[in-house]
């Protein structure tokens, strides 16, 4: 069973022009996740207080959701998708806990 899923997610879409709705999800809420959780990693790193540093990382969010999304949609395979969304996610989610 784990076979024929990892060969469906590793499989390339027949059709080049479909996105696929799989990938569109992941992209959506994976660029979201991903630029929130990079937005409170931000506002921790960055100097000075987390009020004065949450205004910067607040104007910066929608430009890396974006960015992160196209980063996932426009992988080849509905795998490599779904790494580049929980792959960064995990990442963040480390950073957070450690300088929260």
């Amino acid at each position: 069973m784990i076979k024929k899923v990892y060969k469906k997610l590793s499989t390339a879409e027949k059709n080049g022009k479909k996105i696929g709705l799989f990938r569109t999800l992941c992209s959506i809420f994976g660029g979201l996740i991903i630029a929130y959780l990079g937005m409170t990693f931000l506002a921790f790193i960055l100097p000075g207080k987390t009020e004065e540093s949450a205004i910067i990382a607040i104007m910066f969010n929608t430009l890396i959701w974006v960015i992160v999304s196209i980063y996932i949609i426009l992988s080849p395979t509905r795998l490599i998708a779904l790494l580049r969304f929980s792959i960064p996610t995990f990442v963040f989610i480390i950073l957070n806990y450690i300088y929260y």
